[in-house]
């Protein structure tokens, strides 16, 4: 599919976060954290409070390109999009209900990213959750959880998922999946990352079916306490423009 350029339509910030968001998208792909084309990651625009961009609903992760997001407004009007030919696609329901209603509280954030990938599900599915069995995981030791309501399509289930979010950066989503904010796409994307492999770490070491090796609760505490805003440098800072790189290695076309 030939998609022509938003760039002239956009003021550089939105071009550079538009940018960003389809990186994002193709890494979550890459390291294997898609559902083809069912979930969704958004940005907010720049300069232009109440907008946010997010994925065509029918691309998939590894076809999304900076020119191919949709911008929409909190009441889920379509502010821009390209053409996309006989599909022309629109975005996703539940998408809009979950992204909207987080960019609406949540000024700070930049970058939300929902996920079915599938050691977050499998987690999300056990009574005991997310367990801090090591030390990538004891970073989420205070993880919020939500339960499930049904395929959120619902506006009444903004207020209760607002509520369990606080103001925390990561969510799972009880029997569903998980969700994570961040500051930047890089942030978000970190968040997402590291998530993912504690859900895979625990699942592993369960799977063992030997028993789990505990720490204390005050190391548990201090750990969680080391990853925290204020005592390092913020997520995706160091990693962001690596990753960057690696994608302009393998397929630059996210730029496009």
């Amino acid at each position: 599919m030939q998609i022509v350029s938003m760039q002239s339509r956009c003021t550089p910030e939105e071009w550079q976060a538009r940018i960003d968001l389809a990186a994002c998208y193709r890494l979550v792909d890459l390291y294997g954290m898609s559902d083809m084309m069912a979930n969704h990651i958004s940005s907010h625009v720049p300069g232009e409070p109440g907008a946010f961009l997010i994925n065509p609903y029918g691309m998939m992760y590894e076809e999304i390109t900076a020119s191919s997001l949709i911008k929409a407004n909190l009441a889920g009007e379509i502010l821009a999009k390209p053409a996309y030919g006989e599909l022309d696609y629109g975005i996703n329901r539940a998408g809009y209900v979950i992204h909207s209603a987080i960019h609406a509280v949540r000024p700070e954030v930049a970058c939300i990213i929902h996920t079915h990938a599938w050691a977050s599900m499998a987690v999300s599915a056990l009574e005991c959750g997310l367990l801090p069995v090591t030390q990538t995981a004891m970073r989420f030791l205070k993880v919020r959880y939500h339960d499930y309501q049904g395929v959120v399509l619902d506006e009444a289930e903004k207020a209760s998922l607002i509520a369990d979010l606080g103001d925390s950066e990561a969510l799972i989503l009880r029997n569903h999946g998980a969700l994570v904010v961040g500051r930047t796409v890089g942030e978000a994307f970190n968040w997402a990352h590291r998530l993912e492999l504690a859900c895979r770490t625990q699942l592993a070491a369960m799977a063992t079916n030997s028993p789990l090796n505990r720490v204390s609760a005050p190391v548990l505490e201090a750990t969680w306490n080391n990853y925290q805003r204020g005592t390092r440098r913020p997520y995706g800072l160091m990693e962001w423009p690596a990753l960057l790189r690696k994608l302009d290695r393998l397929d630059p076309s996210y730029r496009d």
